[in-house]
């Protein structure tokens, strides 16, 4: 793992990867890397336009590259369910669920749920599902879920997921990743479980300089803060190359443990990938059986290959 980098993503050949939010950022970095490797991918991503943009960018640096679009909103169930049911292709070997908002303002997705638990979470468990059985044809499938360093900052609240009571934007962001850690804690259990041929392993990329961070400013009409974050992301994060990294090494190296977690050696900040820390309620059997009950009847998709 020291020093590991895109030159050591093993070939990629004869595999079908999906990257939820490929148009920019990590996710473009992830699709374009494994398809440089050889994979089939395709770009899943809410705006057809950028997704679009993204493709053709790709298919410039790449030529050879096979790549397509997928239409994906994480925050309409109707939209995830018409990719899932679209899906081109018998197996399924790499999903990473990489899509994901950053301290909005308060809102919902069309079903009713506060944005970020329903986009970073809900979405991507809906999205798992039902791909399962795509997953479950292919020998040795990943499941990479993208979480977050900050994820530190706070434990779900099983009684309030969907910050009815209060809504702190960081705070439902730091919960969002949390649930993120724990469906793949309950998805790694389950696996095993049922003997499953399936890793789901998370990672995060430090701090990247992506278009995450600007989204919460901008939308607010917060120009200043806006220019602050943007300085910020230039003067001292890494770039998305360097960000995707663990991701890439969660998606593709060979003996990825489930349920690890990897990001960037230095202070979980910059760096190679290593083994990250992460809090102890990530961990919690419990939280992560409750949490996935709650997500099947939220969402109404139950993953019967994988009964508890």
């Amino acid at each position: 793992m020291p020093g590991w980098t895109t030159l050591d993503i093993p070939d990629q050949s004869g595999r079908v990867a999906v990257v939820t939010g490929a148009n920019s950022g990590i996710g473009y970095v992830t699709a374009r890397e494994l398809a440089r490797k050889g994979a089939r991918v395709v770009l899943a991503c809410r705006s057809e336009a950028r997704g679009e943009a993204a493709v053709d960018r790709l298919r410039a640096e790449l030529p050879e590259a096979r790549v397509e679009l997928g239409r994906l909103d994480l925050g309409d169930l109707a939209s995830v369910r018409e990719f899932a049911a679209g899906f081109p292709y018998e197996r399924l070997d790499v999903l990473v669920d990489n899509a994901g908002v950053m301290a909005p303002p308060y809102g919902t997705t069309v079903e009713g749920h506060e944005t970020q638990f329903g986009v970073n979470h809900l979405g991507h468990f809906a999205l798992t599902g039902l791909l399962l059985p795509a997953l479950l044809a292919a020998p040795e499938a990943r499941v990479v879920v993208v979480s977050s360093g900050m994820h530190a900052l706070a434990n779900i609240d099983i009684d309030d997921l969907n910050s009815e009571r209060r809504y702190r934007r960081w705070i439902a962001y730091a919960r969002s990743k949390t649930a993120n850690l724990l469906f793949t804690h309950e998805l790694a259990r389950r696996a095993a479980a049922h003997g499953a041929d399936l890793v789901a392993a998370a990672a995060h990329p430090g701090y990247a300089a992506t278009n995450l961070q600007t989204t919460g400013p901008f939308a607010e009409g917060r120009p200043a803060a806006e220019r602050l974050v943007r300085l910020a992301n230039r003067v001292v994060a890494q770039p998305a190359e360097a960000g995707a990294l663990p991701v890439l090494y969660a998606a593709t190296e060979p003996g990825v443990r489930p349920d690890s977690f990897t990001g960037p050696h230095l202070a979980m900040w910059r760096g190679a990938p290593a083994p990250s820390w992460r809090a102890p309620w990530t961990l919690n059997d419990v939280a992560g059986q409750r949490l996935w009950a709650a997500s099947e009847e939220l969402t109404g998709v139950t993953y019967d290959a994988l009964k508890a």
